[in-house]
C-alpha cells in the first residue's frame, strides 16, 4: 500500500464543515489503496470543537501533532478581548470595528502572509523533512485555507523530490474577505506571488467546483482537478427520523453577516403582515449567529418566529438536518460568490429534505441544488419568488406532502470522492 502524508490544520478535536473534507479522506483512502499519514497542530485556535469526531480517525493511521504558535493572544490582549474566545473565521469582518481592531486587522493582513499561521512554516517544514527520512511516502497533500498548509508542504516536496497534491477548500486571492484586508501593494503583490508559486509548482491542484478550477487555470495551473465536497453515508444511516410538525426553515453552521438573506426577511415579514399562514414560519438557526443577522431579523419584524439553538455536536446536527421541513441555505453576497460552496450543502442533500438555496442562480451551489431535485434555487433580490414558494412550502407541508422530488446524490459520497482523489494520487505517482 502506498503512503501519503496529509498536512492539515483542522483536525479533531476540531469541529464545523473546515474538518470534514480531510477527515473523510482519511477514513476511506485505504480502501483506495493509501495509508494516509496525517500532520496536524496539537494546539490549535478551533472556533468549534467537536472530540466525537475523532471515533471517525482509523486506529492504525498515524496522527503527527505539532505545536504552533498563533497571535490570538496578543490580539485578545491588544483589543481588550482577553478571556474571550476568537472566532477568526471571523476576524475579517473586524475592519468595520472599534480602532484597536482597525489596526489588529490591519496587522493581520499585511505583516501575516499568507496568514496566521506563518510562524508553523519554516519549523514544519524541518520537521517533516527530517521525518521523512525514516518514514517513506509517495506523495504529499496540503489542505488549505490556511494556505500556510500549502506553503509547508511546497517546501517538503522541494527538499525530499516528492509530487504534491494542493487541495482548495476556497480560492486565496479571490476569497471573499481578501479585499477587506486592507494590504499594502507590497503585501497583495506578496499573496499573489505565493498564490501563483503554490499553483504551477504543484503535481495537481485541486478544489471544489468548477469557477475555482477556471479561476486557477486562468492564472496558469497547469492541472486542477475539480473533487466536490459530500456527505458520508455512514454518518446518515441512523434510524428513520419524523420531521418536525411546525413548519421551519432550518440553518446549520455558523451564520455568518456577509450571507444574511435580508430578501427572504422581506418575504416572510410581508407573508405576516398580509396575514399568510405562510408568514409564520419558524426560523430555526442551528450554532453561531452573528448579531448583525439577528439584528435583521428583528428589524423585520421577526423575533417572535426566531428559534435559536446553540452550537451541538455533528450527531445531533444530522438529527436536525433529517428531521427539517425545509432546509435553508444563504449564499455569501460578494463579487466573486459564484464559486461557493459551502460544505453542508451536500449534508443537506443526504438528508432528504427540500432546500431553499438564495444566491447567484448561475452559481455552482444553485446549481447543484437544481441539478440534484433537491430544492430550489432563488437570486438575491427574487422577494416575489420567495413569498410564492414559501407559499407552496407552506401547503405541501400542511397536505403531509412536502418533500424533494428524488435526488441523485450518489456522485457526492465521500466514499466515492475519495475515490476520485486515489486515482489523481495515483496518477501524480505513476
Amino acid at each position: 500500500m502506498k503512503k501519503v502524508l496529509i498536512i492539515t490544520y483542522y483536525w479533531p478535536p476540531a469541529g464545523g464543515i473546515a474538518v470534514q473534507r480531510t477527515l473523510k479522506f482519511v477514513k476511506y483512502l485505504q480502501d483506495f489503496g493509501w495509508m494516509p499519514i496525517v500532520y496536524t497542530v496539537s494546539n490549535g485556535e478551533y472556533p468549534e470543537h467537536d472530540p466525537a469526531l475523532e471515533q471517525q480517525v482509523p486506529s492504525n493511521v498515524t496522527v503527527i501533532r505539532r505545536p504552533i504558535w498563533e497571535p490570538y493572544a496578543w490580539y485578545k490582549a491588544f483589543t481588550g478581548k482577553s478571556g474571550k474566545k476568537v472566532n477568526r473565521a471571523n476576524l475579517k469582518q473586524k475592519a468595520g470595528g472599534s480602532l484597536t481592531e482597525k489596526i489588529s486587522f490591519w496587522i493581520r493582513g499585511n505583516f501575516f502572509i499568507p496568514d496566521t499561521r506563518r510562524f508553523w512554516i519554516k519549523p514544519s517544514i524541518t520537521f517533516l523533512s527530517d521525518y521523512l527520512q525514516k518514514e517513506k511516502v509517495d506523495a504529499i497533500i496540503s489542505t488549505g485555507p490556511p494556505h500556510s498548509m500549502h506553503l509547508i508542504a511546497r517546501g517538503v516536496s522541494k527538499k525530499r523530490k516528492l509530487p504534491w497534491l494542493a487541495d482548495f477548500r476556497d480560492p486565496w486571492t479571490t476569497m471573499d474577505y481578501y479585499k477587506d484586508l486592507m494590504l499594502t501593494s507590497m503585501a497583495d503583490a506578496r499573496h499573489r506571488e505565493l498564490e501563483l508559486a503554490v499553483l504551477k509548482e504543484a503535481s495537481s491542484v485541486v478544489v471544489v467546483g468548477r469557477f475555482i478550477q477556471q479561476e486557477f487555470e486562468g492564472k496558469g495551473a497547469h492541472r486542477v482537478r475539480v473533487i466536490a465536497n459530500g456527505f458520508d453515508t455512514t454518518d446518515f444511516a441512523t434510524e428513520a427520523i419524523a420531521v418536525d410538525k411546525t413548519f421551519a426553515l432550518v440553518h446549520t453552521g455558523s451564520f455568518f453577516t456577509r450571507r444574511n438573506p435580508e430578501s427572504l426577511w422581506k418575504a416572510i415579514s410581508e407573508l405576516k403582515s398580509e396575514g399568510h399562514p405562510a408568514g409564520s414560519v419558524q426560523l430555526k438557526l442551528v450554532g453561531r449567529v452573528d448579531p448583525p443577522v439577528l439584528n435583521s431579523i428583528e428589524a423585520f419584524g421577526l423575533s417572535g418566529n426566531l428559534n435559536l439553538v446553540s452550537q451541538v455536536p455533528y450527531n445531533e446536527v444530522i438529527r436536525i438536518m433529517k428531521a427539517a421541513p425545509v432546509l435553508l441555505l444563504p449564499i455569501d453576497v460578494f463579487d466573486g460568490s459564484k464559486w461557493v460552496l459551502t460544505g453542508k450543502l451536500y449534508e443537506y442533500l443526504a438528508s432528504g429534505r427540500p432546500i431553499v438555496c438564495i444566491g447567484p442562480l448561475d452559481g455552482d451551489a444553485a446549481g447543484v441544488v437544481e441539478e440534484s431535485r433537491a430544492g430550489k434555487a432563488f437570486d438575491f433580490g427574487d422577494v416575489a419568488g420567495l413569498k410564492a414558494h414559501l407559499i407552496t412550502l407552506h401547503q405541501q407541508f400542511v397536505a403531509g406532502i412536502l418533500r424533494i422530488e428524488g435526488s441523485k446524490v450518489d456522485q457526492y459520497s465521500r466514499k466515492h470522492l475519495t475515490g476520485e482523489l486515489a486515482d489523481e494520487l495515483n496518477r501524480i505517482t505513476a
